[in-house]
């Protein structure tokens, strides 16, 4: 998101293939993304870089989920810490599986 990268030369296969490096078709990301990209639009390249950061950092959270991942490496780790403590059995160091249907 730092730099745009346009093509050498414009065709019809060039504008049908843009979108395949953007999150528009259907992805989570879609709304931060245009969030992001009409804050750089309003304040241009450069000056956006500072004044559009939340937005790009949503942007990069929901394509990379830093946060997410983290978390789940938390509580991975304290419920094994639990274990090895003994505040937790065995038959209890993993959560249950959720069931097949329960979606």
């Amino acid at each position: 998101m730092t730099a745009h990268i346009g093509p050498f030369c414009r065709s019809p296969l060039t504008d049908l293939s843009g979108g395949i490096m953007t999150h528009q078709y259907g992805n989570k990301c879609n709304a931060f993304e245009m969030r992001a990209v009409e804050c750089l639009e309003a304040y241009g390249a450069a000056k956006g870089q500072e004044k559009c950061q939340d937005y790009l950092d949503d942007v990069k959270e929901c394509m990379f989920q830093f946060k997410q991942v983290a978390r789940v490496q938390a509580m991975r780790v304290e419920r094994h810490r639990q274990w090895l403590t003994g505040e937790r059995k065995s038959e209890d160091h993993y959560a249950p599986s959720a069931r097949i249907d329960g979606f």
